[in-house]
């Protein structure tokens, strides 16, 4: 005969109960851990077989660029932000206030490539504004944090498979406030080297950098050496970089500096189809401009054509 206390058989019927669910819940597990298994094995030949296609592609792909013909394309970022506090103490005058940012750059590429010559042009465009509210009640314009507009067009006539004779035009300046003033031109021919695929590097020793301003005290146009270079990769799957350099060094001595360079760099991780997320930062020196380095970055969602 079996018999318990009405607590005694709670407390057993409850530990009986745990340890099935446990058990089934356990089975359960080892099943779907098992069809996990099953699956990944039967996908793993169809991965490798859409790696190698992929591969293939990207060659026939890379191999399509290296022939005659126009080529284009574009890519840009977009990043904006808003920043609002309300009697936050550490942030000490700014306790109240209210920030917004947005920024944008768009980049554009047209090239002809031919078997005795190319023409390479590109463009480029980096605009931002940001307001500051001290307090809830303060009425604050949007000013211009980012205010850069470039382009240039290089032709060369090609003595072997990587080296050309070349002449170049580049222009720089601002779009949203003082546009060309300054202004910088630059104008001349040299040399332009190939040295690997998607690596173009400019040496122009005779070159004109011509800039308009009506502070004509500190910017003054000078004949100097043009030097360039852009270089196009992707250093893994699903991330790429771009690299631009541009100088001027100028024969003419002078106080302030008259050379002036500037270094861009531009990085696209894919996420989906077109979108991804960028970055373009660049540093820049001028001693006409400002006597230190300046720097500025965009940050934010990209898409490409």
């Amino acid at each position: 005969m079996f018999s318990c206390s009405n607590n005694h058989c709670s407390r057993t019927f409850f530990i009986l109960f745990l340890f099935s669910f446990g058990v089934s819940h356990g089975q359960g597990l080892d099943e779907l851990r098992k069809k996990k298994q099953d699956l990944e094995t039967a996908l793993a030949p169809l991965q490798a077989q859409t790696e190698g296609i992929q591969a293939e592609l990207n060659k026939v792909n890379a191999t399509i660029t290296s022939f005659p013909g126009w080529y284009s394309g574009a890519f840009g970022t977009v990043g904006a932000n808003v920043t609002g506090r309300n009697q936050w103490f550490s942030a000490g005058d700014l306790k109240d206030s209210r920030a917004a940012t947005i920024q944008g750059s768009v980049n554009v590429f047209v090239n002809k490539l031919a078997e005795k010559y190319f023409w390479r042009n590109s463009a480029s465009i980096n605009v931002g504004w940001q307001k500051l509210k001290v307090t809830k009640e303060a009425d604050a314009p949007f000013e211009p944090v980012a205010d850069i507009l470039a382009g240039s067009s290089l032709f060369g006539y090609k003595m072997s498979e990587k080296m050309a004779i070349s002449g170049m035009g580049e222009y720089r300046t601002s779009v949203i406030r003082n546009f060309n003033n300054p202004g910088y031109l630059d104008a001349g021919i040299g040399m332009t080297l190939t040295p690997v695929k998607d690596l173009v590097i400019v040496v122009h020793p005779f070159n004109y950098n011509l800039i308009f301003a009506s502070d004509t005290l500190n910017f003054t146009s000078s004949l100097g050496c043009k030097v360039a270079g852009d270089y196009n990769t992707q250093l893994i799957k699903g991330v790429h970089w771009r690299s631009n350099l541009t100088g001027f060094l100028s024969y003419k001595a002078n106080n302030p500096s008259l050379h002036n360079g500037t270094w861009t760099n531009w990085f696209n991780v894919h996420v989906f189809k077109s979108l991804g997320i960028g970055l373009e930062c660049a540093l820049r020196y001028s001693e006409q401009e400002y006597n230190k380095l300046q720097f500025y970055y965009t940050a934010g969602v990209s898409y490409s054509l």
